[in-house]
């Protein structure tokens, strides 16, 4: 893939000047990262913006007995760690969900741009601000207040908008996703999301087979989250 044609997918760098394009250009570089590798890890030392081109990548947190706690999913035009412009190591792990082609610019040059480009700096601010809303989200439904089944409905139904694609009988989520994966998406035990997930393909609100996801219907799926 050519450079520039990597960089046209990235969405915070819609607006930007024709001169960060030229300074990206010049600096960045490609990278094919497979299924299951890291791109960086929590409390390490980044000096790479990343952002995907192609894929899917995972950010996620360990607690203190390792277990694994995905916070955000993204995929393709999405930046990855916009967060390490303070200068702080990573506070955070990125794991790649599918073979990927990621988008690498250094950080000097990144922060450089920013400096002579509102754009890509407000750009930086909003895509960051997303973040802090969808993480306000999971806040909310992470309290006991919203019964499991409910939990992975809401999840699958954003997935499932996110990465969707229409296919027979309904949308497909465009990558593999095990119950384990899931359940760490959630904060919960791999049983407890098992037993959980099966009242929803009881309920035929989705089907799941080869570690796929199909929504049937995603109004009938987002009316079961929001139901009280």
């Amino acid at each position: 893939m050519i450079l520039k044609d990597a960089i046209s997918t990235v969405e915070i760098f819609k607006n930007a000047k024709s001169t960060t394009i030229a300074i990206f250009t010049s600096c960045g570089t490609i990278k094919k990262v497979f299924k299951g590798e890291h791109l960086f890890l929590d409390k390490e030392d980044v000096k790479t913006l990343y952002f995907v081109v192609s894929g899917m990548a995972a950010l996620y947190k360990c607690n203190s007995f390792g277990e694994k706690k995905v916070i955000f999913v993204y995929g393709k035009g999405q930046a990855l760690n916009e967060v390490i412009l303070n200068d702080l190591p990573a506070s955070i792990n990125c794991e790649i969900l599918q073979d990927s082609i990621v988008l690498c610019i250094p950080k000097n040059q990144f922060l450089q741009a920013m400096e002579q480009d509102f754009e890509l700096t407000k750009a930086v601010i909003n895509s960051m601000s997303i973040k802090i809303r969808r993480l306000y989200r999971q806040m909310k439904n992470t309290t006991n207040s919203l019964r499991g089944d409910k939990k992975i409905a809401a999840k699958l139904w954003k997935l499932s908008m996110d990465y969707g694609i229409p296919c027979d009988g309904g949308v497909q989520i465009e990558c593999d996703l095990t119950i384990t994966y899931l359940a760490d998406m959630l904060g919960s035990k791999r049983e407890t999301v098992s037993r959980q997930l099966k009242i929803l393909t009881d309920l035929g609100l989705v089907i799941y087979k080869s570690n796929r996801f199909i929504i049937p219907n995603r109004d009938e799926l987002n009316k079961y989250f929001k139901s009280s």
